[in-house]
């Protein structure tokens, strides 16, 4: 083995890699320290010659892993690594993916997806055996990569403070990382790229953008040599562009699509060179930006976009935006052009506009369904995410989504504590919605070969046709093959598929998407509240319900596009599912009669399948139902006072002056949200509107503060303030602004300050009054305005109001709320 190692460094010390450079570096800050940075461009070798020397120069314990963010990558780096030895992969090197792995036992390298380290992790948070763990491409910010980087930091701190973490990239976000582990050596490599010449291109705004991309393509190809790598930013572009590239290219040029969801031996195809005598244009997605290096490529077209996913958190659906990339994105794109020879670049907008793109791409995690995430925070035994350290902690609303969707499937209970369900589904490691059916199949061994089938054709979808009927009676070998592992995992052997299991199944994960067809039309309604189409002449269409497991939201919020869809008949599906259907009392506004109605309602999700009118029902079924409907309606249905708005302000300033005390959140969600915890106990003897809106909020909002709480507050930051002529005055608290107190300019003479509150924190603004009560002047500096603004206020106000007191000296003149005649 250190025989081979020793050659493959012989050989490669010719080609003189620039990260060779930096290698004693890189060696002894691994030595050093438990995380390290490594920023190397294009071309310098990190990812293909790099892992090979530190397996044996860095005087390791264990094995490396390194984790590669996609899946082509993952394979064409190990089949490279394992070359530059010799061997074949599944020796010194290896590497998994999901439903492929190829390790033996010699294996001291292994190449992983993204999901397989995590996996890893959770089985054995020791990592034993493994002395290193590479992050590859962590500028892509994935959320794999941040959860794992999060689990191996917490994993150092806790467990194994020997193991060693590299992150490595070519456009590493060095400010964030410092800040996350400032005592990690940041070592620097020089790239080996050929010189790329960037040039910026304006479309022509007349043509269609397939039009425009295409002309600018074949004119860079008419006028250099070499084959060319095009970035588009969806399928959808490059198949459009592909048609216009056709009737513009000579019959020397092939065209290669490459995006993630082809076969991997179509995207292998697509990174081979040009055969002799001929040139190629591969259309890609920014799955070509890093790790692969496509043969004879020296020309780069870029399309400066890409398309990211938006978890739209009320819907529950992924929405997919079109978006300019990040100038870090730019110049891996441009580093495409010069791994071979020197290239070209030419970007498809105007040079200023690049300049004034984000300097790193948005982290994924930031706006993601995280119910995936929070599965494995759970079963990692992480109930608070800030015990793990972030570069971008995960948005508390987006958690909150996730938790309830979670418990929906089953996998927590009321505390938000896994079940034994959810601790099943955890240790699968498929997406949430995905386990949750193969869990549903419990050990009848029919069920489990049904959702196994189910399964390996959710998690690679067909794309053509929104039937999934004909995959799952027509099944293709790859999902054939995924169906046998997952019975395997599940440890449930034998059984045939029946196919009158799928509704039942389905239902288990994707309940919300049970789907009601809206009259005659292509157009449904779905149990989570929103719209759904298929196309009109989709024969789908034709059924009253369906079961929608993938969806796309469209450009409206209120109506998503059905991908993919099972028609079910309800009333077996009612059977089989009596959980899916809820009964209940509901309240509505009747507008006729201008009052709240009760509805005895049957309810799949939002989707009303009965509804009979209710008289007089008792107060524990009314008084919830009146609950949904102030969520559905909002806050402002209640009766709200001045004073109660100002409650609500006033603990709103205490969070911010006050930060010592743990004040609970006030706002419009937080309150809906706790609508149990302090409006109900409020509703004793409400029936109808008229009573709720007689509720006192203040009352029921105190619920929320606990006595000491209410002390302070009342201590602090009081409703009133008495000024020195002792009148009782009211201070008007704001979000946003600081709180005010309007009084007669008279009651302030003799104050040399403004008076305070939080403790003397905040001043107040006085808003200095006319005897008619209409304001004078608004000043946060009495004092100064004593002495400054004073007099021409004087000269104005004494000859309009006489009978008053307009001292020369009021800072040193007795308060007073008489006229002259009663102040003398």
């Amino acid at each position: 083995m250190r025989a081979i190692l020793a050659q493959a460094e012989w050989e490669l010390s010719v080609s003189e890699l620039p990260v060779s450079a930096v290698l004693p570096e890189l060696l002894a800050a691994l030595k050093q320290s438990p995380q390290v940075l490594l920023a190397a461009p294009t071309g310098a070798g990190k990812s293909t010659w790099l892992p090979l020397q530190l397996l044996q120069q860095a005087q390791l314990s264990g094995r490396i892993i390194m984790l590669e963010p996609r899946r082509l990558a993952a394979r064409n780096v190990a089949q490279r690594l394992a070359e530059l030895l010799g061997e074949q992969p599944g020796a010194t090197v290896g590497y998994r993916m999901r439903g492929e792995h190829c390790c033996g036992p010699q294996t001291r390298l292994e190449v992983v997806t993204e999901g397989i380290l995590t996996r890893m992790l959770q089985r054995d948070p020791m990592l034993e055996g493994v002395a290193l763990v590479i992050l590859d491409e962590f500028h892509e910010r994935s959320l794999q990569a941040d959860l794992a980087l999060a689990l191996l930091l917490d994993v150092q701190q806790g467990l194994r403070d020997d193991l060693k973490i590299l992150l490595m990239s070519a456009t590493l976000d060095n400010d964030r990382l410092r800040a996350l582990l400032p005592d990690a050596p940041f070592v620097v490599s020089e790239g080996r790229s050929f010189p790329v010449t960037r040039r910026y291109a304006t479309l022509n705004s007349q043509q269609r953008f397939e039009e425009a991309v295409a002309r600018e393509v074949a004119q860079l190809l008419r006028e250099e040599a070499g084959s060319l790598l095009l970035f588009l930013p969806g399928v959808a572009e490059i198949e459009r562009v592909r048609r216009e590239l056709e009737t513009r290219i000579s019959e020397d040029v092939d065209l290669s699509p490459l995006y993630g969801a082809l076969p991997l031996e179509a995207q292998r195809r697509a990174i081979l060179p040009a055969p002799a005598g001929r040139r190629k244009v591969v259309l890609a997605t920014n799955i070509a930006e890093t790790s692969l290096t496509i043969e004879g490529i020296r020309l780069v077209v870029d399309s400066a976009l890409e398309r990211t996913a938006q978890f739209d958190l009320r819907t529950g659906v992924t929405r997919l935006h079109t978006q300019r990339i990040s100038q870090a994105s730019m110049t891996q794109r441009a580093g495409r052009a010069g791994r071979l020879a020197p290239g070209i670049c030419l970007h498809l907008l105007p040079q200023e506009q690049a300049l004034r793109a984000a300097a790193q791409s948005e982290a994924e995690i930031l706006h993601s369904d995280l119910a995936a995430l929070q599965l494995e925070l759970l079963q990692w035994g992480c109930q608070d995410v800030t015990q793990l350290c972030w570069l971008d902690v995960p948005p508390a609303r987006s958690l909150r989504a996730a938790q309830a969707l979670l418990t929906r499937l089953g996998a927590l209970d009321r505390e938000g504590r896994l079940t034994a369900r959810g601790r099943k589904m955890a240790q699968l490691g498929s997406d949430p919605r995905l386990s949750a059916i193969l869990c549903a199949a419990g050990d009848d061994s029919e069920a489990v070969a049904s959702a196994a089938l189910l399964v390996a054709v959710l998690e690679d979808p067909p794309r053509s046709g929104a039937d999934l009927r004909d995959a799952l009676h027509r099944p293709q070998p790859h999902w054939l093959r995924r169906a046998r592992q997952w019975q395997q995992r599940l440890q449930v052997s034998g059984g045939s598929v029946n196919p009158e299991r799928f509704p039942a199944l389905l239902a288990a994960g994707f309940a919300d998407r049970l789907a009601q067809r809206r009259g005659e039309s292509a157009r449904y309604q779905l149990a989570n509240g929103m719209g759904a189409m298929l196309d009109e002449q989709d024969g789908l269409s034709r059924h009253a319900w369906l079961i929608a497991p993938s969806l796309l939201q469209g450009a409206s919020a209120a109506e998503a596009r059905i991908l993919l869809a099972l028609p079910v008949g309800l009333e077996t599906l009612r059977q089989q599912c009596p959980a899916l259907v809820e009964q209940r009392i509901d309240v509505e506004w009747d507008e006729e009669k201008g009052t709240l109605r009760a509805w005895k309602r049957e309810l799949a999700g939002a989707l009303i399948l009965n509804a009979q009118p209710q008289a007089r029902p008792e107060a524990d079924v009314l008084h919830p139902a009146m609950l949904r409907w102030i969520r559905t309606k909002g806050l402002s249905v209640l009766g709200w006072t001045p004073e109660a708005t100002q409650l609500r302000l006033r603990v709103h300033c205490a969070a911010q002056w006050l930060p010592e005390e743990d004040w609970p959140a006030l706002d419009d969600e937080s309150l809906l949200e706790t609508l149990e915890q302090w409006l109900l106990p409020a509703m004793t003897h409400v029936r109808d509107l008229k009573g709720l809106h007689g509720i006192n909020l203040v009352s029921a909002l105190l619920h929320l503060l606990t006595w000491s709480q209410r002390q302070r507050l009342d201590t602090a930051l009081p409703t009133h303030y008495t000024v020195p002529t002792g009148s009782r005055l009211p201070i008007r608290y704001d979000a946003e602004k600081p709180p005010v107190l309007a009084v007669r300019i008279q009651e302030m003479f003799g104050e040399a300050q403004n008076p305070a509150v939080a403790d003397g924190r905040v001043p107040l603004v006085l808003e200095l009054l006319s005897p008619a009560q209409r304001p004078l002047q608004i000043t946060r500096d009495l004092a100064a305005f004593w002495r400054g603004a004073w007099p021409d206020v004087q000269k104005e106000m004494k000859g309009r109001y006489p009978k008053h007191l307009w001292p020369d000296d009021p800072a040193s003149t007795p308060p007073t709320r008489r006229t002259k005649k009663y102040s003398s």
